[in-house]
């Protein structure tokens, strides 16, 4: 064929108008896979046992499907605000998507008073749901070794207008500042708080701490060995004590107080220890520290960085950290809890010190859940922004599960929220009314 011949043959269009389409269309089809999954385990008809002395009026939307809208919404992530439901409620596709009636579907009026009748015990039932959940991971799961962390976290509504318990906090902003006990990316227990109370106010850690070891030794294992690591927010005796008397090891962060600097520095054995990124060395010691409130001295870890990246870290200018434990004193039940169990290297300064960089992780479950949900919280009241919280908690834990149950196989269960929703949520579908059967 000759170089100037062209190929005049026309060519079809697919395309032919662009229209109105008749069908049902919607552009969040993973969400009947989670709404799908809520009703496989059996959470909605507890919480509808729980909390369906909050419906007023029998006109009203049902407290199940209001709570599954509400999980659903948490879920999806595609705007925080409480308008988002009267959008919803407009949508053709979204009442068969998540398995509810069109007459069912909850305006942002109905979430406002929903929430405005929160009280202080209603709210404290979230912390039963969020246990509930940790118990039932943890027979799936089956641990030798129960870790659990406790952490505060700032959530920053500096913003915001006026709002029950937003107060200065120590970041500098004004917000809430609730306490957290995590087992990875699972919240155990929580407690909501005004801005103003510090890490370790009044007997709340000790008395999370208490419940959950008896909740777990009750209804998971007697002999279990639990290890609770702390950041220096909760450097006091009186948790270290609770922890002992409860035979439960702690790794707590301490702080660098005269007597423990002098105490490294008389010390000559120091050992390296290489971080998990391999991008960090630094060399520790341990010795028997005791401070003048204390009445026993306690196993402590001093250890400072040498080296950053390939970079030496000149003496005196890098980062010096303290850890203070229970763990392999040979006094405490344990060590022997450990040594059953198989997990014997956790009785050396060494594995210690690895455990407690770890930590690093559990703040991770901080920074899900602000990726999950929102740290500027949407009502006026403090009780209605407690509920807020603690239901934005559930829908975590439920979203972790929901991953390792159900996604896992073909998305990893380490990504955050947002990626999640644009990898599965985000899927275009038609005709969503019988979906998702084989959950």
């Amino acid at each position: 064929m000759s170089k100037g011949t062209k190929n005049s043959r026309k060519k079809d269009h697919h395309i032919s108008s662009v229209g109105t389409t008749n069908d049902c269309i919607t552009n969040r089809a993973g969400l009947t896979l989670f709404a799908t999954y809520l009703q496989s385990i059996q959470l909605m008809p507890i919480m509808d046992e729980m909390f369906c002395a909050m419906r007023k009026n029998k006109k009203g939307v049902p407290v199940v499907d209001l709570l599954l809208q509400l999980l659903c919404f948490f879920m999806d992530g595609t705007s925080r605000h409480l308008t988002q439901f009267d959008q919803l409620k407009k949508e053709r596709s979204y009442a068969p998507l998540i398995g509810c009636k069109p007459e069912h579907l909850a305006s942002s009026h109905a979430v406002k008073r929903f929430f405005g009748i929160f009280s202080f015990h209603q709210v404290k039932l979230f912390r039963y749901l969020l246990q509930k959940i940790f118990l039932w991971r943890l027979k799936i799961d089956q641990p030798a070794v129960i870790e659990l962390g406790i952490d505060s976290m700032v959530m920053d509504n500096n913003d915001a207008l006026k709002r029950e318990g937003v107060e200065p906090t120590y970041k500098k902003v004004n917000g809430f500042h609730p306490v957290q006990m995590n087992w990875g990316r699972y919240f155990v227990d929580a407690v909501f708080r005004v801005g103003s109370d510090h890490s370790n106010h009044g007997q709340t850690v000790e008395m999370m701490i208490r419940h959950i070891v008896a909740t777990i030794r009750k209804e998971y294992r007697v002999n279990v060995p639990i290890i609770i690591r702390m950041d220096s927010g909760f450097y006091d005796q009186k948790l270290f004590k609770t922890c002992e008397s409860l035979h439960v090891g702690y790794i707590c962060g301490g702080k660098l107080y005269d007597n423990v600097k002098k105490a490294a520095e008389e010390n000559a054995n120091w050992s390296n220890f290489n971080s998990h990124n391999k991008k960090e060395i630094w060399e520790y010691t341990e010795f028997m520290c005791q401070q003048e409130t204390w009445d026993l001295a306690r196993r402590t870890i001093y250890s400072r960085m040498i080296q950053h990246d390939r970079q030496l870290v000149v003496p005196g200018l890098g980062t010096d950290s303290v850890i203070v434990t229970n763990i392999g004193m040979g006094c405490c039940l344990i060590d022997e809890l450990l040594y059953q169990a198989g997990a014997e290297n956790l009785l050396f300064a060494h594995d210690i010190l690895g455990n407690y960089h770890q930590r690093g992780n559990d703040e991770l479950a901080n920074r899900a859940i602000k990726n999950f949900g929102e740290e500027q919280l949407p009502f006026k009241y403090f009780y209605a922004n407690a509920a807020w919280y603690f239901l934005m908690l559930l829908g975590n834990n439920l979203f972790e599960s929901f991953k390792a149950d159900v996604s896992s196989s073909v998305i990893a269960t380490t990504v955050y929220a947002d990626t999640f929703r644009r990898q599965l949520i985000d899927t275009a579908a038609q005709k969503l009314f019988v979906m998702a059967k084989s959950l």
